[in-house]
Order: C-alpha cells, then structure tokens, then sequence
C-alpha cells in the first residue's frame, strides 16, 4: 500500500501537467516540444497509417496504438514482475505490522526497519515498479492528446461513426467499460491477496469509464477500446491470474509436502 501511494503521488504531478498542457487543436503551426514535438509527431504517424488504409482514421488510431502498445510491452513485463514480487511479500509484511499493533512513531519506525530489509532479503526494490509508470504516462497522454486534439483525425469516419461526434449508439463507450473492467478484473486476480477497495475499483473505473466515454467525440472512445482490449490481452500474457494461481497452489503443495517429510523424518528419529 505505502508503494502505491508513492507512486500515485509521484505520477499526479506529472499527468496533471501534461493533462493540462492545451485543450486547443494541435497543427503544423503549434509550438514547444509537447504540443509540436511530441502530439504533432504522433498525429502524422496516425495520419501515414491511415493512408494505408485509404485515409480510414479510425484504422490508423487503432494500429498506433497497438504499436505503442507493443513498445510498452518490456516495460509492462517489468512493471508486472516488481508488482507481483511485492504482493508476494504481502502477507509478511502484514506479519510485520501485527508485531507492533500500536501507531506510535516508534512502532512505525519499526515496521518501515524491518520492512526494507525483508525487502532487501529477498531482493525486491518496492520503488522499481514506478519507472515503467513514470515513462509510460507520457507517451499514453500524449497519444490521448493526439486523437483528441486533431482536425484532420476528427474529420474521419470509421463504420457507424463520424470521429469528431460521439457515438450514437454508445457501443464504444460500453466497450470501453467492458474491457477496463476485465483488465482491472484479471489484474485483481493476479493478486495474492484482495481487499475490498481493489474489488471497489475494479467495478467502479469501468463505470466511470462508460460515463467519461458517452460524451466524448468517437475518436478518443476508439482509442481507449483499442487501447483496453490490448491491456486484456497484455495481461493474460505477462501476468495470467489462472497461471499464477496454479504455480501458488503448487508452491503450497510442495511446501505442506516438505513439512509432512520433516515431521516423518524426525518420528523416524525418534524410534
């Protein structure tokens, strides 16, 4: 928990920044390194995968965002192998803290001691899941800049759609719910132990989602289904809940099979 906290609040600054760098329309005649460098780069690949397509816009947000995707991944597999490290640790740290029920500063000072070196002990870094987050937002909001804030990518249609107008069905925002929801489903899982504000979450966001979703022009609902719909798939990949489950089961297994052995051996020593 106290890593989460320290990631939210060194990656809040940082998206409220960039959230909240423009909500005008990005151009050839945009300046700075954000809005010129970064977003404009991202609209013209768009723009360039949508030519082969026949200037089908939504197939080009859709296909740059599979290929972000697809860059983030090494970064995903590490950020998923520290956080699964840490929940593995979980109950002991739990352990910890019931050693010293009272919240005095020393009892703290305590947890917080013994809590790095069981960290340092079993080679864990709580802090190295934050720096595939802190690169990774950058790039996801500006590629969320990118469909948002173009012209010519608004201009599009793609099906039933016309990309600069919401959806008159609302099918992608209930996507767009659905897929958030099995992420953050999948992703619960995964966890060794659930609390009842990760199980909140999970049917909360998706909500939020469909609601954030409903208004938006379609361009922006394409984009967070593709981008959903790869995260499915993504962590049924890099951090299966049904894999994990099985490799846990099997590690108690062998564990209650190495003290059944212990006690035998030590009977059989005493006869």
């Amino acid at each position: 928990m106290i890593k989460n906290k320290k990631k939210i609040a060194l990656l809040i600054p940082l998206v409220l920044l960039l959230s909240a760098c423009g909500r005008s329309d990005v151009t050839e005649s945009s300046t700075g390194f954000w809005e010129k460098g970064i977003i404009y780069s991202f609209i013209k690949i768009i723009e360039w995968l949508s030519a082969l397509f026949g200037n089908n816009y939504g197939m080009g947000i859709i296909i740059f965002t599979v290929i972000v995707s697809i860059l983030l991944l090494p970064l995903m597999k590490f950020q998923f192998k520290t956080t699964r490290e840490t929940a593995e640790l979980q109950p002991e740290v739990e352990k910890i803290k019931a050693k010293y029920p009272m919240s005095d500063r020393e009892s703290q000072l305590k947890i917080q001691e013994e809590t790095r070196a069981l960290y340092k002990e079993k080679g864990v870094n709580q802090f190295a899941g934050c720096l595939p987050l802190v690169i990774q937002m950058p790039i996801l909001i500006a590629l969320y800049h990118a469909v948002s804030r173009s012209p010519v990518l608004r201009s599009g249609s793609f099906l039933w759609m016309d990309l600069g107008d919401p959806d008159p069905y609302f099918v992608l925002p209930v996507l767009a719910g659905i897929f958030t929801f099995l992420t953050s489903w999948l992703s619960m899982k995964a966890q060794p132990v659930q609390n009842g504000m990760t199980k909140g979450m999970t049917f909360f966001m998706p909500v939020m989602i469909i609601v954030m979703a409903v208004p938006l022009a379609s361009a922006v609902s394409l984009y967070w289904v593709a981008r959903n719909v790869f995260s499915v798939g993504q962590t049924l990949l890099l951090n299966n809940p049904y894999k994990l489950q099985r490799e846990r089961e099997e590690k108690k297994r062998l564990e209650k099979k190495r003290e059944r052995d212990l006690k035998k051996a030590w009977h059989n020593k005493k006869k």
